[in-house]
C-alpha cells in the first residue's frame, strides 16, 4: 500500500504567530512531525504542503519533500483541510504518482511518536476501513451518556445521546473516545469520492502516549514546552 504522509503547515496562525516554524524546545515545531514521520518505512513519501516559504526551507532541510507551495486560496484561516489534501494528491497525480491512502498529521501534535504511527497505519491496513483516527479515552466524568443538553431551549434537560433514562454506575457505561487530532488515516478513493477525512467506516488507534497536547493558544505552548524539557 502506498500511503502518502501529509504535514499540512500554511504561515498564518492567530493563536500562535507564526507557530510552525517558531522554536519550541529549541527545534521547529514542523520539525517534530516530519522527524516522527520519517522513521515510518510504511509511509511511501512524506510530504509538507504550505504556503510560507520558510516553512518549506526549514522542511526540505528536516528531511521532508516540499515540491511545490500552497495556493494562497487553500491557506487562510478558513480553507478546509480536506481541499489540502485533495491538493496534494491531484499534484502528484499529474506526476503520474498515485497513493492509495493518505496519512495526515497537523504539526500541532509534537507529542505524537514514530511508534504511534507505525500502529496507526497497521491497524488501518488491517482494518479494511475508510479511514482511521487517533483518539483519546472520554473520562467517565464527561461520557456522552452522562451528558445533558437543553431541551426545546426550556428549563429542562434532555440526555445527549437521546435515552430516556440515565446509566446510574460508572462500571456500566460504554466506552466513548474523543479525537486527539494528530493522525488521520483515509484512503484516497474515499477522499475523492466524498470530500472528507473519513468515510462510512472508521477504524481507531488509541495512542498509549500519556502526554499529549494540540497546539491552538499559547497556553497549549506553554504546556507542550513543559512536556518536551521533560522528554
Amino acid at each position: 500500500m502506498n500511503i502518502l504522509g501529509l504535514i499540512p503547515a500554511r504561515g498564518g496562525s492567530k493563536g500562535v504567530p507564526g507557530k510552525n516554524r517558531k522554536l519550541l524546545n529549541g527545534k521547529p515545531l514542523i520539525v517534530y512531525s516530519i522527524e516522527a514521520a520519517l522513521g515510518v518505512d510504511t509511509l511511501t513519501e512524506v510530504l509538507v504542503s504550505t504556503d510560507d516559504e520558510a516553512i518549506a526551507e526549514i522542511s526540505r532541510k528536516a528531511g521532508a519533500a516540499v515540491p511545490f507551495l500552497r495556493p494562497a486560496e487553500l491557506a487562510s484561516d478558513t480553507s478546509p483541510t480536506i481541499d489540502t489534501v485533495l491538493h496534494a494528491i491531484e499534484f502528484y497525480e499529474k506526476t503520474g504518482k498515485e497513493f492509495d491512502a493518505v496519512c495526515l498529521l497537523q504539526p500541532t501534535c509534537p507529542t505524537r511518536t514514530r511508534t504511534d504511527i507505525v500502529e496507526s497505519v497497521k491497524a488501518f491496513s488491517e482494518s479494511g476501513a475508510d479511514s482511521l483516527i487517533s483518539v483519546k479515552a472520554v473520562p467517565h466524568n464527561y461520557n456522552p451518556h452522562w451528558v445533558f443538553e437543553e431541551k426545546g431551549g426550556g428549563p429542562f434537560l434532555k440526555i445527549a445521546t437521546g435515552e430516556s433514562e440515565i446509566i446510574s454506575r460508572r462500571q456500566e457505561l460504554p466506552k466513548a473516545y474523543h479525537r486527539d487530532g494528530s493522525i488521520y488515516i483515509i484512503r484516497a478513493d474515499v477522499l475523492k469520492k466524498t470530500r472528507t477525512l473519513y468515510g462510512e467506516k472508521i477504524a481507531w488507534y488509541a495512542s498509549k502516549n500519556p502526554q499529549h497536547v494540540n497546539i491552538d493558544t499559547l497556553e497549549d505552548w506553554a504546556e507542550a514546552e513543559e512536556i518536551m524539557k521533560g522528554l
